[in-house]
């Protein structure tokens, strides 16, 4: 019983957080998605993101098949829970088993589409993010059209894919596991009394904070993975 609820818990949360491709600059709502986060959960998305964004690259087509088996996942159980909650469980293991699948023979296209969401995603929280440094009484308009940052990040990261494969590879992983490892860090120090009130104040002060926290360690760790040496087991595609 303890682990269905947990695991309810962490696909509420999940797609809660994800409702919107902005999440990272909105952060009083992610604050109030996290503090419900278990500390279970909490340790396995620090633990998962620190390896995919340091190690991303090496083992890229189990990152990618990973990837999309958890968009599927969670995409699947939130189209299932607005049917019926009773089906969800079912419509989210049979998109995570499509799409896991259907990444192995067109493995090339899957890092393109993911390179596209990674680049919809880092152009709507920086836009987002970037409209609320100014002082200007149309902030709120303009952060409210965060979808031109997505889709200006969704043509040119697609684009990449087939252009430079393997910067391509090391942005996703490097964004999707920055992502993972702030979300993981954010929720263990929000489950905690002592550290609690004073993280939460800290990333709510400002929309950028977030994106700083995960932007900052993704370009770093882009850096060292594209400039480390490349292994047998990662080539890039033709």
């Amino acid at each position: 019983m303890l682990a269905l609820a947990q695991s309810a818990n962490l696909f509420d949360v999940v797609t809660a957080v994800f409702s919107r491709i902005d999440a990272l600059a909105h952060p009083d709502e992610l604050v109030r998605h996290l503090q419900v986060l278990s500390v279970v959960w909490a340790m396995v998305f620090l633990v998962v993101g620190l390896l995919v964004m340091f190690n991303g690259y090496k083992c890229y087509k189990w990152a990618t098949v990973g990837l999309a088996v958890l968009i599927g996942l969670f995409a699947g159980y939130e189209m299932g829970r607005s049917i019926n909650a009773n089906a969800a469980p079912i419509v989210a293991g049979c998109f995570a088993l499509l799409l896991g699948v259907c990444c192995f023979p067109l493995m090339k296209y899957a890092v393109a589409l993911m390179g596209g969401l990674c680049g919809a995603f880092i152009g709507a929280n920086a836009w987002s993010a970037l409209a609320h440094l100014g002082q200007s009484p149309n902030t709120d308009v303009l952060a409210q059209t965060y979808w031109v940052g997505a889709l200006v990040g969704l043509i040119v990261c697609g684009m990449l894919a087939f252009i430079l494969f393997k910067l391509s590879v090391v942005l996703f992983t490097s964004v999707s596991g920055a992502t993972l490892a702030a979300i993981g860090a954010l929720a263990l120090l929000l489950n905690f009394q002592v550290t609690s009130q004073p993280v939460a104040q800290s990333i709510s002060a400002h929309a950028i904070t977030v994106p700083l926290l995960v932007f900052v360690p993704a370009i770093i760790a882009l850096i060292l993975q594209q400039t480390a040496p490349e292994t047998g087991g990662a080539k890039s595609e033709d």
